[in-house]
């Protein structure tokens, strides 16, 4: 067999994997289609409920234990969950095959993101500590969800995005609160860094360890294939349920803020504008100076242009409380992500027509 025909057939076997990976493993559908849409919904009903509901704030705040909102962490439970059945102890062995999109994506989210996020926060948001802490949280968070979800409409490398997401789930339990400590400390903004350490273990590792022992539990007990194309998607749309649950709730409590300081909407919107931008200029620049190949190089810029809206928000929630402006920043970065993500899948696909990529498939 010629090298070239032994080269079809694997680009062959890598297209049948991404088509299977894709039927059981994101699930997309209607709901997930139209999640800007339902985000939008979302916003409107929590400010509509702040403005016609005296006093929810209060109630909604009273619910915590240890400074940790109780509706809130069980929403953010339930959104982290299902993400966390998404990590592949086995793909995690595959890295050392073709390492180099994992490691540009490694760059791009633990040094890229976050020196540009603390660096456009400082210039943007003047003195205002909590939004600067907001940025910070997001731009020091990559994605493990619902990049599988853009790498799909993007028909990237579904093995790739999933070791990705699998290893951003080791990385963020063992980086995140380190830089974003340091991070504060270089904006001389005082955290409560064992809080922000709880957080962390709390709303990440939490999940994580639930999802590793009932994924295996009920592989055992059901099977591959049920767990796969039956209970899966059931919890992912319960999770896509909890995110708007959630936002319905954040800004039902950030609503008079936002009426009362639409000016701090602007202001925080203006570093994570700038941001996504330049961010998603440096990974497109970088994946076609390395010579990658449209399926890999998409899923890297998707990787290394997102955030983890939801650890942003829970971190925040814990340190200022669901009320606080911090809170607000990081739901305006849920606000602006799910719409620009979408973006560059269709500026990709754009740009995979007029071959902005040279390289060769894996």
């Amino acid at each position: 067999m010629t090298n070239s025909s032994r080269r079809e057939m694997n680009l062959a076997d890598n297209k049948a994997l991404s088509e299977e990976e894709i039927r059981t493993r994101v699930g997309l559908g209607l709901f997930e289609k139209y999640l800007p849409l339902w985000v939008a919904i979302c916003m409107i009903i929590g400010i509509a409920l702040s403005l016609t509901v005296p006093g929810i704030s209060e109630v909604i705040d009273q619910l915590q234990i240890a400074g940790i909102s109780i509706p809130i962490g069980i929403c953010l439970f339930l959104m982290m969950y299902p993400a966390m059945l998404n990590v592949q102890a086995e793909e995690l062995k595959k890295l050392g095959k073709n390492p180099k999109p994992i490691i540009l994506t490694l760059v791009s989210n633990w040094i890229v993101a976050p020196l540009v996020g603390v660096a456009l926060a400082n210039i943007f948001l003047g003195s205002n500590q909590q939004l600067i802490v907001a940025i910070i949280l997001l731009s020091s968070s990559p994605c493990t969800a619902m990049v599988l979800v853009w790498g799909y409409l993007a028909n990237g490398n579904q093995e790739q995005n999933i070791i990705n997401t699998s290893f951003n789930t080791v990385t963020i339990m063992i980086l995140y609160a380190p830089i974003v400590a340091l991070l504060t400390g270089i904006s001389s903004i005082p955290i409560d860094r064992w809080l922000l350490v709880i957080s962390v273990t709390v709303f990440i590792g939490a999940p994580l360890v639930f999802g590793v022992v009932s994924k295996r539990v009920l592989t055992d007990w059901r099977g591959v294939e049920w767990f796969n194309e039956k209970y899966k998607p059931t919890v992912g749309k319960i999770g896509l349920v909890a995110l708007l649950v959630t936002l319905i709730v954040l800004f039902s409590l950030n609503g008079k803020v936002m009426m009362e300081n639409p000016d701090l909407l602007i202001l925080v919107s203006i570093p994570l504008l700038l941001g996504f931008l330049i961010v998603v200029v440096y990974n497109l620049l970088i994946t076609r100076m390395a010579a990658l190949a449209y399926q890999e190089g998409v899923i890297t810029v998707i990787i290394g242009s997102s955030s983890h809206f939801e650890i942003a928000i829970a971190t925040a929630i814990s340190m200022y409380g669901v009320g606080s402006i911090a809170a607000l920043g990081t739901t305006m970065g849920l606000f602006w992500e799910v719409p620009i993500m979408l973006g560059i899948v269709y500026l990709a696909r754009y740009l995979h027509k007029k071959k902005f990529w040279q390289g060769e498939p894996m």
